[in-house]
């Protein structure tokens, strides 16, 4: 498990100011992995009352564009967060709670998948949504 010492390096690492509500956010991400930004605002809350929802929502976009976080968007689903980044892992999703689980990379090294034709981009990931039902739906709805 991560210390606030850890994310505070982080931060200054990825060249932003050690805040409050950053180390928060940080560790919120770090504690509830897939959460949307609302489980992420009640869980800063909880810990920073007086922090506001935009705040929340202006970290989260910082931490995104730094590589501290990802954000990810299964179809139908709100954005959700983690912690896990860099290695280009994947994530099955329950079609019928939503719950999210991670999948390791589909073949070796990234971007795991070789696209038919590139059209000249320079591909350096790939995002790939398993779908089905996870273990809790599957067995409610066989019974």
């Amino acid at each position: 498990m991560s210390s606030t010492m850890d994310y505070a390096s982080r931060l200054r690492l990825s060249d932003l100011r050690v805040t409050g509500p950053r180390v928060a956010v940080l560790e919120a991400v770090h504690a509830h992995p897939h959460a949307g930004t609302d489980a992420i605002f009640e869980a800063v809350r909880a810990v920073l009352p007086g922090v506001s929802r935009q705040a929340v929502y202006d970290v989260l976009h910082a931490l995104t564009g730094r590589g501290l976080v990802r954000r990810i968007q299964p179809s139908g689903s709100v954005a959700r967060y983690e912690s896990r980044v860099g290695d280009n892992h994947h994530h099955v999703v329950c079609r019928s709670c939503g719950a999210i689980a991670d999948v390791a990379c589909a073949v070796g090294a990234m971007p795991c998948l070789t696209a038919s034709d590139d059209n000249g981009f320079c591909v350096d990931e790939a995002e790939v949504i398993f779908w089905g039902l996870c273990p809790d739906c599957s067995t409610s709805h066989t019974s």
